[in-house]
């Protein structure tokens, strides 16, 4: 005969267990994400008007990288926006559909808005990709830190800027 009680302390005993073993490995695991641009160094840019002229990193980037960025889930994009991915079933509508964003803005004003889009619209949802200061509820593994590389950045403008009506 069971003794009354025993099932529910079994199965908190196993939620602490099943937490402390899982907690290290998701902390682990996004810190591992492609996103995580790590402790590098912020490079410089200038924000003429609402664009940033000039590649981040001085060089072009790979459209067939910033594709793959874009539709991974990890990097947020398809969370909230749509766009010419057939492959992926679930894609967000908060945000505008991506089909022909190279028809509607420059390189440089896609590049403002992946870096900090907070510039242009205080009150907007996108997070600041390229950026670390003035931002509030920033978890400890993540101060200091940019969502994306510079090189990340290039390679989704460079992707967007292909994407022609």
């Amino acid at each position: 005969m069971r003794r009354p009680g025993l099932r529910p302390l079994r199965r908190k005993s196993l939620a602490r267990l099943t937490f402390r073993i899982s907690a290290p490995i998701l902390a682990g695991a996004l810190l591992a994400l492609p996103g995580g641009a790590g402790a590098q160094e912020l490079r410089s840019y200038t924000v003429v008007g609402d664009a940033i002229p000039h590649s981040l990193t001085g060089a072009p980037g790979h459209a067939g990288r910033g594709r793959a960025l874009v539709v991974e889930r990890s990097s947020t994009c398809i969370l909230c926006h749509s766009g010419p991915f057939p492959e992926q079933k679930f894609q967000g509508d908060l945000a505008p559909d991506l089909t022909g964003s190279g028809s509607r803005a420059s390189a440089g004003q896609l590049r403002l808005r992946l870096v900090d889009a907070s510039r242009l619209n205080a009150a907007t949802i996108m997070p600041s990709y390229y950026r670390v200061d003035g931002l509030n509820r920033v978890g400890t593994p993540w101060r200091g830190k940019p969502i994306l590389s510079a090189e990340q950045i290039e390679d989704i403008v460079a992707y967007l800027v292909s994407l022609r009506e």
